[in-house]
């Protein structure tokens, strides 16, 4: 006797098992551009990637202020101006100070085009009280990068990273959760795979580019933690 439902069940093609949210693509071979890397926040985190082995070229108005910065950090880093680091790298981390950020972006547009770009800007502003959180016409500064680089994948993380730590070569872990947000999976999964390379860091996904000004204002709180504190605060995501 034929048993049907056994005959269809060996007929059905097998489904491919579905991969776990830590299952992160191979980004070793990126080489990625820091915009802002002879600031504190860009230094570090191409000081960190390039000791991780990542191919890192920084940035600069002023070539030789990139080559200078390049040169004092070592690990193979290369200094560059701002349109030749875009156009060499194939990720770029924009870590420009935020009265810039608008007008060197929209610089860059040709040179970004195609490119997987991480804002990792704050928008702040200071006054005797401390630090607050500004807000861009578009919403946040990676809604601003987004806007104005129309033909780059833009996405959002490491913005609640001590500059200090990232500078300091004594420290080998650094001992935080990075934000990682974005419009498509798989770009964010390649910025998720570029914070796990370094040290003590983890890439979690929290959300689309509209949820990125309370991430970026979250800056401003952890500025009075640290200052209360004397410490150099950074977050960890429980339960995931």
């Amino acid at each position: 006797m034929r048993d049907d439902a056994t005959e269809s069940s060996a007929a059905a093609p097998e489904r491919a098992p579905v991969e776990g949210p830590w299952v992160l693509p191979d980004v070793s071979g990126l080489v990625v551009g820091v915009l802002g890397g002879t600031g504190p926040q860009g230094k570090g985190l191409a000081y960190r990637l390039a000791r991780a082995g990542q191919k890192v070229i920084i940035g600069s108005r002023a070539a030789e202020r990139a080559q200078a910065a390049a040169d004092e950090l070592g690990h193979g880093v290369e200094g560059a101006d701002n349109a030749e680091c875009a156009r060499r790298s194939d990720l770029v981390i924009v870590a420009v100070p935020w009265d810039g950020h608008g007008r060197t972006l929209e610089s860059l547009r040709e040179e970004l085009a195609g490119k997987l770009v991480v804002d990792c800007v704050n928008p702040l502003g200071f006054d005797k009280q401390g630090a607050y959180a500004l807000k861009p016409e578009e919403g946040s500064a990676a809604q601003q990068a987004a806007a104005l680089l129309p033909h780059s994948r833009v996405t959002a993380a490491f913005h609640h990273l001590s500059a200090v730590l990232l500078q300091d070569p004594e420290t080998e872990e650094i001992d935080t959760d990075v934000m990682v947000l974005g419009e498509v999976r798989a770009d964010v999964e390649i910025v998720q795979a570029l914070a796990g390379r370094i040290p003590g860091m983890r890439g979690v996904f929290a959300g689309r580019l509209r949820n990125a000004h309370q991430v970026e204002s979250l800056v401003a709180n952890l500025i009075s933690v640290n200052r209360r504190y004397k410490a150099h605060a950074g977050l960890r995501v429980t339960d995931v």
